[in-house]
C-alpha cells in the first residue's frame, strides 16, 4: 500500500510544474496591460507607464518572470494583488469559505437527488421512468450552466419573485463573519430571519452547480445497479422471498456504490471549476468570481494563484479518491494505475 501511495504521490510534482506554466502562459497571453486596466490608458504618461511596468517587474522576459514566480511558489508565496496590493492568501481565504459552503450545498443535493434517480432507473429498466430519469440527466450534463442559471433567475427570482437574485444574504442583515460560513454565522446572528435569507440566497446556485455532478451520479448508478441486479446473489436473495426493498437497497445498492463513490469524490473537486460560471452568474463572493474579476483586471497574480489553487484542490482529492479506491480494491495496489 505504500508503494502504491509513493507513485501516486510521484506524479504529482510534474503536474503541479505542468500547471504553473500553463497558468502563466494563459494569462499573459490575455491580451491587455494590467498598469493600464489599473489606472486607465488616459491618466498615465509613458514614463510612468514604463516605471510602473519596472516597479512590478513587468518589463522582464517572460522566462524571468517565471522563474521568480516558481521561487515565490518554492517559498510558499503567493504574492500580492496588483489591484488591492493586498496579499493573495489573505483574499483567498477570505472567499474560499463561500465556495465551500456552495460546493458542499450542491453535492449533497447531487447525491440526495442522483442516487435514488439512478436506483430507480434501473429498476424500472427500459420503462418510461427509465427514458425519463435518463434524459434528465443526459440534458443536465449537456446544459450550459450559465444559461441554466439564468433561466433560473428569470422565472424564480424575476417573475414568480422566490428567490434572490444574487448574493450571499439579504442587504438589511449585518451578519459578522466569525466563520466565513454563511449558514453558520447567521445562526449566531440575534435577527433569526437572516437564516431563511442565507438558504434563499443559496437554493438557485446550488441547483445550477449541482446539476452536471447530479446528473453523473445518475447515470453512474443506474449503471452500477444493471450490474449488481444480474448478479447470482442478488436472484438468491430474491429466491429466498426476501422483500424487495432489502434486495434493492440491502444487497443491491451497497454493493454498487463503489464505483459511484469514486465518482462522487471526483465531482466534488470539479465543483471548483463549475463555481467559477455560478459564482459569476449569481455574483457569489467565492474563489471562482474572485478568479474571474483578476482576469478581466488584468491581475497576473491573483490569477495565476486562483488557477493554481483551483488545480491543487481539484488533484488532491483526485489523490485521494485514488488512494481510498486502491485501499478498498486491493487488485489496483499491483499496477502503476
Amino acid at each position: 500500500m505504500i508503494a502504491f501511495i509513493l507513485r501516486k504521490l510521484a506524479t504529482l510534482a510534474p503536474t503541479f510544474l505542468g500547471i504553473t506554466l500553463i497558468a502563466f502562459a494563459l494569462i499573459h497571453a490575455i491580451p491587455g496591460d494590467p498598469v493600464e486596466v489599473m489606472v486607465g490608458e488616459h491618466m498615465l504618461d509613458p514614463v510612468a507607464h514604463q516605471e510602473a511596468l519596472h516597479r512590478l517587474g513587468l518589463d522582464l522576459p517572460l522566462p524571468v518572470q517565471y522563474g521568480h514566480y516558481l521561487l515565490q511558489l518554492l517559498h510558499g508565496n503567493l504574492g500580492d494583488s496588483l489591484a488591492t496590493h493586498e496579499p493573495i492568501w489573505n483574499d483567498f481565504l477570505a472567499r474560499f469559505p463561500a465556495t465551500i459552503e456552495l460546493s458542499l450545498v450542491a453535492i449533497v443535493l447531487a447525491v440526495l437527488v442522483g442516487i435514488p434517480m439512478g436506483v430507480i432507473a434501473a429498476i424500472k429498466r427500459g420503462s418510461l421512468v427509465d427514458r425519463a430519469a435518463m434524459g434528465l440527466a443526459l440534458t443536465g450534463y449537456s446544459m450550459p450552466i450559465f444559461w441554466w442559471g439564468l433561466m433560473l433567475i428569470k422565472v424564480f427570482s424575476v417573475q414568480l419573485g422566490w428567490t434572490p437574485v444574487s448574493g450571499r444574504i439579504g442587504i438589511e442583515f449585518d451578519i459578522d463573519p466569525h466563520t466565513g460560513f454563511m449558514l453558520i454565522d447567521v445562526l449566531m446572528a440575534p435577527d433569526k430571519g437572516a437564516f431563511c435569507s442565507a438558504v434563499l440566497h443559496l437554493v438557485l446556485p446550488g441547483i445550477v452547480l449541482a446539476t452536471v455532478p447530479m446528473a453523473v451520479i445518475a447515470r453512474m448508478t443506474r449503471s452500477s445497479m444493471l450490474e449488481v441486479l444480474r448478479e447470482d446473489y442478488i436472484r438468491a436473495a430474491r429466491a429466498r422471498g426476501l422483500s424487495p426493498f432489502r434486495v434493492v437497497i440491502v444487497h443491491g445498492l451497497r454493493n454498487a456504490l463503489l464505483p459511484v463513490i469514486t465518482v462522487i469524490g471526483l465531482q466534488t473537486g470539479s465543483l471548483l471549476a463549475g463555481a467559477v460560471l455560478t459564482e459569476t452568474v449569481f455574483a457569489w463572493p467565492g474563489i471562482g468570481k474572485w478568479l474571474v474579476d483578476a482576469i478581466l483586471n488584468r491581475d497576473y497574480p491573483v490569477a495565476q494563484a486562483g488557477i493554481l489553487i483551483v488545480a491543487t484542490v481539484i488533484v488532491a482529492v483526485n489523490f485521494l479518491v485514488d488512494v481510498l479506491y486502491g485501499v478498498v480494491n486491493p487488485r489496483l495496489r499491483g499496477g502503476a494505475a
